[in-house]
């Protein structure tokens, strides 16, 4: 079973709501919500009030990645927001076993993201703690990015590890970046069953179709 996340960032700001209300109605399993601050990756994008405001007219979890230098800062008020998960990268937190125990003691879902040039062992002394593993298979900040291929054996290396740690069932690995009908079947066969697509799925023609796709392509 494969949780399909669309990315609101490919989504059209000016028609917001349709358009979560066309994917919610065509499959999609979480939105995915790309919070960043233009210092941690060189973008700008959605904060608080928009999670609020999403959290009003969705029944769907609100999957909120934190592309941002100060996520102990910023945590709790996404939690106050709404977030269903919060997941913040490792290579920003300055206490990052503590902050995953802060927000799961909300009862909310911690999840950590890696960028592709950051060594996977980084993620070792806080797979005990953590209930989603974010692998971004492209570098962050920007929709519609080519998937970076070696993705494939960072996810295949975590998985197993995690098998070692009898902590595969519980623990989700998504990957975002580059997701489509060509790249999803790689990644979930490496041991993904979380996956991101924002452009490949807001920017088709029809969105349920491609969301049933990607589905059928992790069955």
């Amino acid at each position: 079973m494969s949780i399909i996340s669309p990315s609101i960032l490919s989504a059209d700001l000016l028609n917001l709501q349709r358009d979560i209300t066309e994917v919610e109605q065509g499959g999609a399993d979480w939105h995915h919500v790309d919070v960043m601050d233009g210092h941690f990756v060189p973008n700008l994008s959605f904060g608080l009030p928009l999670i609020s405001a999403l959290k009003r007219q969705t029944s769907l979890p609100l999957d909120v990645h934190l592309m941002i230098s100060n996520p102990e800062q910023m945590v709790p008020e996404y939690i106050k927001a709404g977030a269903d998960l919060i997941t913040f990268h490792v290579e920003t937190a300055v206490h990052a076993h503590r902050l995953l125990q802060s927000i799961k003691e909300k009862c909310i879902k911690a999840g950590l993201a890696i960028n592709p040039g950051t060594p996977l062992h980084s993620l070792e002394p806080l797979l005990s703690d953590v209930d989603m593993i974010l692998v971004m298979s492209v570098n962050p900040g920007f929709g519609g990015q080519k998937f970076i291929p070696q993705t494939c054996e960072r996810v295949s290396t975590l998985a197993c590890r995690l098998k070692e740690l009898g902590r595969f069932e519980d623990v989700i690995i998504q990957v975002d970046g580059g997701i489509n009908t060509e790249t999803i079947k790689k990644v979930y066969d490496s041991g993904a069953r979380a996956f991101v697509a924002g452009s490949h799925i807001y920017g088709a023609k029809n969105r349920s179709q491609v969301i049933q796709k990607l589905k059928e392509l992790t069955a």
